[in-house]
C-alpha cells in the first residue's frame, strides 16, 4: 500500500453547509476500517467544529484553527501549534469595529472587507501576523502558521509522512495542505486555482467528491495517478545530450552493479543525497562501513560494537529519522543472519507506515545469498523502494532479481552486467551501442520499458567530494581488505588497515619488499578495490608504470599522493 492517510478538508469538502452526508460518513468509516488513517484539517475553531460535527471520532487526530491547534479525538488532548494573539492586537480591533470577529486559541477570524482595516493594524503595531483568505472569511495567524505544517505535526504524531498521505480540499487556504501532501486533489466545486494544481480533480462537489476519492483508494491505492510533485522523481543524472534521468520514486528498485572499485559507491550516494533532498525516510545497510559519514543520516554500530535492531526501529519510528546500520562491528559470517532477523522488522514497519520508503543493501550478494539466509524467504518479485549494490549479480536470489525494475551498470563493460542480469532472469538484452566511457558514466536500463541501455553521467554527490578520508586515514579496515607487506619470499606478514599504518609501513620495509608490490601492481590495486579511491589509485598506477623511477622516489612519490588527499587541510 502507498497511500496510508487522507487528510481531508472541512467546509466545502467533507461538509456542504456544515453537515457531513451519511454517506459521506459511510464511505470515511470504510477507508479507516482498510487501516488508513484519517486526519482532518480545518480553518475552524475547534469548539466549534465539535458542535456541528458530532462524529469527529471518526478521525485519529484534527488539525482546527488553519494549523494552530493539534486535537486527539480519542482522549481530547490539545496541542497549541501557535502562539495566542497580541492583546493588543485583539483591543485595536474592537475598537475599529470590526464584525464579526472570532478569537480562538491563536487564530482572529472576520470577513472580507475587513482585511484592509487588519492589515493596518498589524502595520501599525509591527506584528509578525499573517492573513489567510477562505472564500471572503479572513483568518489571522501567527506568521509560519498553517494548514502544512498543522499536518505535518499531525502526521508525525502518528509516525505517518507526507509521502504516504493524500489531501484533499476546496479552497484558497487548502493550497498549504494539498502542497505538502504526495497526492493532491480537489472536489469538483473547488476554486479554480486549486483545481488547476491538482493531481486529481473530481466530478462531483464537496462529500461527493470525497466519496470518489475513497472509493478510488479502496479499488486500487491510486496506482493509475502519476503525481506531479516535482520530488515525487529521483534524479539519476543527464545524459550526453543533457536530458535530465529519473526514475519513480514509487514502485522503483534498482540494481546498482559492476567490478570493485568501479565507482558504486559514488552513484548510491548521489542517489542518496538526492533522496535526503526529497525528505524520503531511508535505511542503508552498510557491511563494510563506507556510507557511516553521510550527512542526515544517523548512524548505529562501529567496528568496536554492533548495531541493535531495536535501535535501528525505535529510530525509524520517527519519519524523518534516517538510519546507516554499520555491520563492521559483527563478523562477516553473523551479517547475513543479522539483516535475516532485521529486514522482516523493516517489512512490518512498511506494512503499517509506508516507511522506510527505500531500504539501499550494500554488497547485497554476502547480505542475501542465493540460499542459506532467512531474508530470501522474506522477498518477493514485487518489493520496490529497494537499492542493491553487488559485484556479483549470480549470486543474488532469482527472487530479489525479478522486483529490479532499473539497472545501473557500473564500470567499463556495463554490456558484460546486463548480460549477466537478463541471463539470470531469462530475459532478452537490451542493444547495447558502444560508447566513449567517461568518469562518472553509467549505463542504465529501465527494465520494464524493454528500451537500449541509456548513458548517464552521475554527478557525485556534494558531500561526498573528499570522501572517506578519516575512515581511511585513520580507521580500521577488515583483514580481507587490509594491505599486507609480505616481500617477494613471503617471509613478512605486516598489516596495513589503513592509509596511515600503510605510510608508517612503507617507510620502514627494505627496498626489496617495496619494489616486489609496486611492480606487481599491488598498490593501486588495493586503493581502488579496498580504499575505493580512483583518483588515488589512478595516480600510484602511473607511478607504477614509469620504470625509469629509482624505488626510493617511488616510495616518496606514493606516500606524497596519499598525504595529498587524506592529511592535508580542506
Amino acid at each position: 500500500m502507498r497511500y496510508f492517510s487522507l487528510a481531508c478538508d472541512f467546509d466545502g469538502t467533507l461538509a456542504h453547509a456544515g453537515v457531513v452526508s451519511r454517506n459521506t460518513l459511510a464511505a470515511l468509516g470504510r477507508l479507516k476500517a482498510s487501516g488508513r488513517r484519517l486526519i482532518l484539517v480545518t480553518g475552524r475553531e475547534l469548539d466549534d467544529l465539535l458542535r456541528v460535527f458530532p462524529e469527529n471520532t471518526l478521525f485519529e487526530r484534527i488539525v482546527a484553527e488553519n494549523g494552530a491547534l493539534l486535537y486527539c479525538p480519542s482522549n481530547r488532548a490539545e496541542k497549541p501549534l501557535g502562539e495566542p494573539p497580541p492583546q493588543a492586537f485583539i483591543d485595536a480591533l474592537r475598537e475599529r469595529h470590526v464584525e464579526p470577529l472570532s478569537i480562538g486559541r491563536s487564530i482572529v477570524a472576520t470577513q472580507e472587507p475587513h482585511d484592509v482595516t487588519v492589515l493596518e493594524i498589524i502595520r501599525q503595531l509591527g506584528l509578525e501576523l499573517q492573513v489567510i483568505y477562505n472564500k471572503g472569511s479572513v483568518m489571522i495567524l501567527p506568521s509560519g502558521v498553517n494548514k502544512a505544517t498543522g499536518l505535518l505535526a499531525a502526521l508525525s504524531d502518528l509516525g505517518l509522512s507526507e509521502h504516504n498521505a493524500v489531501a484533499v480540499g476546496d479552497a484558497e487556504n487548502d493550497h498549504a495542505l494539498l502542497n505538502v501532501c504526495e497526492c493532491q486533489v480537489a472536489v469538483a466545486d473547488a476554486v479554480p486555482t486549486l483545481k488547476e494544481r491538482a493531481d486529481i480533480t473530481t466530478t462531483e462537489p464537496n462529500g461527493k467528491g470525497v466519496q470518489q476519492l475513497i472509493e478510488k483508494l479502496l479499488d486500487n491505492d491510486l496506482e493509475d495517478v502519476e503525481t506531479r510533485r516535482a520530488r515525487s522523481h529521483v534524479q539519476l543524472g543527464k545524459s550526453p545530450g543533457g536530458r535530465e534521468v529519473a526514475v519513480k520514486s514509487y514502485g522503483t528498485s534498482l540494481l546498482i552493479a559492476g567490478p570493485s572499485g568501479s565507482g558504486k559507491s559514488t552513484v548510491v550516494r548521489s542517489i542518496l543525497e538526492r533522496l535526503q533532498e526529497g525528505e524520503y525516510q531511508v535505511c542503508v545497510i552498510d557491511p563494510e562501513g563506507d556510507y557511516d559519514d553521510l550527512e542526515s543520516v544517523i548512524t548505529l554500530g562501529t567496528s568496536a560494537r554492533a548495531p541493535d535492531i531495536e535501535e535501528v526501529l525505535q529510530l525509524l519510528q520517527k519519519p524523518k529519522s534516517s538510519v546507516g546500520v554499520n555491520l563492521v562491528g559483527l563478523p562477516l559470517s553473523d551479517r547475513p543472519v543479522f539483516f535475516g532477523v532485521l529486514l522482516p522488522k523493516l517489512q512490518e514497519l512498511r506494512a503499517r507506515t509506508g516507511r522506510p520508503h527505500w531500504i539501499v543493501l550494500d554488497e547485497a550478494h554476502h547480505l542475501l545469498p542465493s540460499s542459506g539466509n532467512p531474508a530470501t524467504g522474506t522477498l518477493s518479485d514485487k518489493m520496490s523502494g529497494l537499492i542493491l549494490v553487488t559485484v556479483d549479480i549470480g549470486a543474488l536470489p532469482p527472487a530479489v532479481l525479478q522486483s529490479m525494475t532499473v539497472i545501473v551498470a557500473v564500470g567499463p563493460s556495463p554490456e558484460q552486467t546486463i548480460w549477466q542480469f537478463s541471463n539470470a532472469i531469462g530475459v532478452p538484452s537490451p542493444p547495447y551501442r558502444p560508447h566513449s566511457s567517461k568518469t562518472g558514466e553509467v549505463s542504465i536500463w529501465f527494465v520494464r520499458e524493454a528500451s537500449s541501455l541509456v548513458s548517464v553521467h552521475v554527478q557525485p554527490a556534494s558531500r561526498d567530494v573528499r570522501r572517506h578520508k578519516r575512515k581511511y586515514a585513520e580507521g580500521r579496515l577488515e583483514p580481507d581488505r587490509s594491505f599486507f607487506f609480505r616481500g617477494p619470499d613471503g617471509k613478512l606478514n605486516l598489516r596495513a588497515y589503513n592509509l596511515t599504518m600503510f605510510i608508517q609501513m612503507a617507510e620502514g620495509v627494505d627496498i626489496q619488499t617495496w619494489l616486489h608490490h609496486l611492480r606487481q601492481g599491488e598498490y593501486s590495486k588495493w586503493m581502488r578495490e579496498a580504499i575505493k579511491d580512483e583518483d588515488l589509485a589512478a595516480e600510484v598506477m602511473e607511478i607504477e608504470k614509469n620504470q625509469e623511477t629509482e624505488g626510493l622516489e617511488t616510495r616518496k612519490q606514493i606516500i606524497e599522493a596519499i598525504n595529498k588527499r587524506y592529511t592535508g587541510t580542506e
